[in-house]
């Protein structure tokens, strides 16, 4: 493929947007689509890909570049990435011998050869010990992208068919998830026929896994207590057949907004959504719930195959932070929880302080009143999946 100087341009100020404004790589990948509507399709997978490789693989370009120089480090992505570089001024003495030298070098040093942080690495050593480093290579594998298909008014075979009409093939994931599909190679679903009927919902399988832990039924009241854009309520939703009582609530009103859009497409009517706006919202549901799913605020380390770019967002401080509101979270919002009720505890963190050693905590100080009936833990150098934790409880 030939490279052109304006796709290249927009490649640059991509990235320096992310690296220098602090801006989301998703979002700016999005903004740059929509605004070369006539870039063909081979040049809109080219720039995305480019964007997110560099954003994943920025330390170790660096390093190899000998330089911060943005044209320098794009110009050795897309050597490692196979293609011959344009006699360029900026591209002057790169080569695949090159870069073959400086990649060897950079094996010497682990956190620099997997492009982490070195407080990550540390880190991550801490909390996982002898398996970081096969997690640390999965992290950096592009993500596959699964759905999850609407089952209030669809089969998983209807999906593959209607999919099959945009030349876009998806298959089954496994007995174990059978609304779960995967597709064979990543294309852009959010422009077919199939979303725009609510058919299924881009969510990845490891995500999917936690609902169902709940064991909702229908004419449940069953309270999504971080519910972001919500796409945990769809699913549960769709498990109660649309029957019952879902209160979706978060801090972010606009995340709720997102929500109602995505419901109205999945023609689901049993979610409500309330913002949570003073304690009073949760202490006005105390032990109402049936059902409690705390998808708590968290790192994001499970996640990071899919947003690269919080590697280099995320601190030691911030980690230390979410903690803290992790475990407030816990103590205040399972009080909502009926006795005999049960409640979900998650994350999409791979790190244990956030996980068991929360509920570790949470049952040492509350066990008198809850019991733990069940955890798992999700890796993506194991499953495939993204890293997720999950403990189900149940109120005494």
């Amino acid at each position: 493929m030939k490279i052109h100087r304006h796709l290249a341009e927009a490649v640059v100020n991509g990235l320096e947007e992310i690296f220098d404004q602090n801006k989301y790589a998703d979002k700016v990948i999005q903004y740059n689509l929509k605004g070369h509507s006539k870039w063909g399709s081979r040049d809109r997978k080219f720039f995305a890909e480019t964007v997110y490789e560099v954003v994943r693989w920025y330390r170790l370009l660096e390093f190899m570049g000998q330089s911060g120089d943005m044209w320098r480090i794009v110009g050795i992505q897309w050597l490692r990435m196979g293609f011959d570089l344009p006699d360029w001024e900026e591209f002057e003495g790169l080569s695949y011998d090159f870069i073959k030298a400086r990649e060897k070098e950079a094996q010497e040093k682990f956190p620099v050869a997997q492009s982490i942080p070195d407080w990550m690495d540390t880190r991550g050593r801490q909390e996982l010990g002898d398996v970081w480093e096969k997690v640390v290579k999965a992290l950096n594998k592009p993500a596959e992208v699964f759905m999850r298909v609407n089952a209030l008014k669809f089969t998983p075979d209807q999906v593959i068919a209607e999919l099959k009409k945009a030349d876009i093939e998806a298959l089954p994931v496994s007995p174990d998830l059978p609304y779960a599909l995967k597709l064979k190679e990543r294309r852009n679903v959010f422009i077919t026929e199939a979303f725009r009927k609510g058919m299924f919902e881009v969510q990845d399988a490891a995500s999917q896994m936690v609902v169902p832990m709940l064991d909702v039924q229908p004419g449940q009241r069953v309270v999504d207590a971080c519910a972001g854009a919500g796409g945990k309520s769809l699913h549960i939703a769709s498990l109660m057949k649309n029957k019952g009582r879902i209160i979706s609530m978060d801090i972010h009103e606009w995340k709720l907004q997102e929500l109602k859009v995505r419901a109205r497409r999945n023609s689901v009517d049993i979610i409500e959504t309330r913002v949570i706006d003073s304690s009073k919202v949760i202490k006005r549901l105390h032990e109402e719930a049936d059902r409690v799913l705390l998808d708590v605020p968290c790192s994001g380390m499970g996640v990071l195959r899919r947003n690269p770019d919080s590697k280099w967002k995320l601190t030691e401080e911030e980690i230390t932070r979410l903690q803290t509101l992790q475990y407030e979270l816990l103590t205040s919002y399972s009080k909502m929880t009926k006795k005999g009720g049960k409640m979900v505890y998650a994350t999409c963190s791979l790190f244990p302080s956030e996980n068991e050693k929360q509920i570790e905590r949470f049952m040492s100080e509350h066990g008198a009143e809850w019991s733990l009936e069940k955890e798992i833990h999700l890796r993506p150098d194991r499953e495939g999946f993204d890293g997720f934790y999950a403990a189900l409880l149940i109120r005494k």
